[in-house]
Order: structure tokens, then sequence, then C-alpha cells
């Protein structure tokens, strides 16, 4: 078994840290907020200072943090405690560039880097279905694959150091736009008579349907106690899709509307809570 470590246990990452406790690893983690990580510590994490400690302590360093600036705040303290034949892995979703250049610093250590954000909420992650989109070298990804396979169903070597989180961000970027649309259509059948809860059940069940609207449009009939992905985590990833639009001469309109949709939830009190909530927008 690996020595593993983990920086980032929020809602996505303590459930993977779980997985790799239960399946024997040892596991040294980290996290900003120490009250957050109890229940990990009692059942085997190690709990380390800093995330350059958890870098120290492991040979595979996995980091799961909100955005482009948390994962900057925490890089210098990974690489410092990063040597020859380490492997760092992020798993965020944040800037392709910011990963490249990582990756750059990584390899002067002597050690490599991946990325390895991934597709599947909560629950994917508590049964470990997942699917991770990898990026960098190729040998690196065979070392870490048996962990990855911990909490994941499949895995998908993109390509190089960067070009997974793209990938990543444009598959966010459809979700937004095809929840947007779904519940446009959801009101033109309910103002034409039709009750909501029939109508979405028929929308779900029709050829429009795809597994992320299957779990996710029905919180407008009753939303989660726990916020999945909220307003302002979407939104985060809709700027990173125009911002790479930008960088390749594309204006996607689509995406642009659906982050003034998010926007407006934000200015509506919405913004920590599941995104599913653009509906009282779009219905506003």
């Amino acid at each position: 078994m690996a020595q593993i470590g983990f920086i980032g246990l929020g809602m996505m990452g303590s459930r993977i840290v779980k997985r790799l406790l239960d399946a024997g690893h040892t596991v040294t983690g980290y996290n900003r907020t120490r009250a957050k990580c109890e229940s990990l510590i009692e059942n085997g994490m190690v709990w380390a200072d800093s995330p350059r400690a958890v870098a120290e302590k492991s040979e595979i360093i996995f980091s799961m943090v909100r955005d482009t600036n948390a994962l900057t705040e925490i890089a210098d303290g990974v690489i410092a405690g990063l040597s020859a034949g380490k492997i760092y892995t992020d798993m965020s979703t944040v800037s392709p560039r910011l990963i490249q250049e990582l990756a750059a610093r990584v390899s002067e250590k002597g050690a490599q880097m991946l990325e390895a954000p991934v597709s599947g909420s909560i629950p994917a992650a508590q049964l470990g279905t997942l699917t991770a989109f990898v990026g960098g070298d190729a040998d690196a990804l065979e070392r870490a694959r048996p962990i990855l396979e911990t909490f994941t169903q499949k895995i998908i070597h993109v390509g190089d150091n960067g070009q997974a989180m793209a990938m990543k961000i444009a598959i966010n970027a459809n979700l937004a736009t095809q929840l947007i649309t779904l519940f446009e259509t959801l009101l033109l059948a309910e103002k034409n008579g039709l009750p909501r809860a029939h109508a979405l059940d028929a929308l779900l069940n029709s050829v429009i349907a795809s597994p992320s609207l299957k779990y996710r449009a029905p919180f407008i009939l009753k939303m989660p106690d726990e916020v999945w992905f909220s307003v302002e985590m979407m939104q985060k990833d809709l700027l990173l899709a125009l911002e790479l639009g930008r960088e390749v001469g594309m204006t996607l309109p689509s995406v642009a509307y659906a982050n003034e949709l998010l926007t407006r939830a934000r200015e509506m009190g919405y913004g920590e809570k599941d995104f599913a909530a653009v509906f009282y927008v779009v219905g506003d």
C-alpha cells in the first residue's frame, strides 16, 4: 500500500479519503479546518499541520481545493515537500495554465505531476463510481492508477498537463447549459397546463435526458439537505470556460447566458444553494 497524502477534505475529498482508508491505505491529510476532519481522523487518517508536511510524508499526494486561488495558496508548500520519485495529483477544477506552471515546478524537484478532475458528485464519490480525466505523464498515471481505481469506475487519460483540466471545464459548462434548457422547457410545459412533477417525469424519461439531468433536475421538487454543487462553484467553472474560450477566439454564447443567470441567482440569494436553484431565476 502506498503512503498517500490528501489536501482538501471538503464534501468530495472527505468521501474519497474515506474510501482510501476503507481500502487499507495509509492516508495523511490536511484541511484548513481540522474540525471538519475529526471523523476521518477517528477512522485512521493521519493529521498533518500543513500541505508541506503532507507532501513530505507521502509518496503520492492529492489535492482537491475550491478554486485556482486556493490551489495557488497551497502549491508552494506542496512543492517544497516533494522529492524525486513522488507524484503530485491535483483533482480541483482550476485554470489549466496554473496546472502547466505547477507541473514545470514539480518536475524541477524530480517529481511528476498529474491532474485528475472527476465527473460525478457526492453519491459517486461514496460509491467509488467517479470518472477521472487525467492529464500528464502516462508512466506516472500507471503508478497512480491503483489509487485512482479505489474511487473511480473509469479513468480517461486525456493528454498532457492542462488538457484534462480543459476537458473538465468544458464538461461543467455543458452541465449548466443543459440544466437551464431543461428548466426553460419544463416551464413551457407547465405554463401550458401540465403539473410540474408530471412534466419533469416526462422530460427525464425522454430522449433529452442525461445522467446529470436525471439526478439534479428533481432538486427543484425537493432541494437536498447537503449542497452538492453550489451556484458559486458552478459560476467559477463557467468563468474558467469563458476565459478558455477567449484564449482560442470563441465567444460561447450559451455559456455566457448561463453565467448571466447564475449572477442573477447570486443576487437573489441563491449563491450557496445547489446550482439547480437557477430554476427560480429562469422562472422569475
